[in-house]
């Protein structure tokens, strides 16, 4: 799954479009949810030195809100590593280099989505 994959899936199942925030990042894009903003995901390109990987090239990833139990666990699978520049119990960071399949991504962001909902909301689900 590729950036514009993830951003079609993220437009058909929650209604929300990529926000570009910043000027000196243009490759950089928060995906959030349209009831109280909080963000959900967010898009980015990084060398992947920056990632604890061997090779410097940059590549795509996106940040996702993960349930703290199930953070350390999913860091094991090929292609998921601890949050780029996010909080690393509540964050995982996955590349979006084919290492991850499109349902895995796919069941990450429903999980980001609903973990983001305000309280009241994930208490009646």
């Amino acid at each position: 799954m590729d950036r514009q994959s993830v951003f079609a899936y993220a437009q058909k199942t929650y209604h929300s479009a990529p926000e570009y925030l910043w000027a000196d990042d243009p490759d950089s894009a928060v995906l959030r949810r349209s009831d109280n903003r909080k963000w959900y995901a967010v898009v980015m390109k990084v060398a992947g030195d920056k990632l604890g990987l061997d090779d410097t090239a940059k590549t795509d990833i996106i940040n996702v809100k993960c349930d703290p139990q199930m953070t350390g666990s999913l860091c094991m699978a090929a292609g998921i590593l601890p949050a780029y520049h996010m909080n690393k119990t509540h964050w995982i960071t996955v590349l979006l280099d084919g290492s991850v399949g499109e349902s895995m991504i796919r069941g990450l962001l429903d999980m980001s989505f609903a973990l983001t909902a305000d309280r009241r909301k994930r208490k009646t689900r």
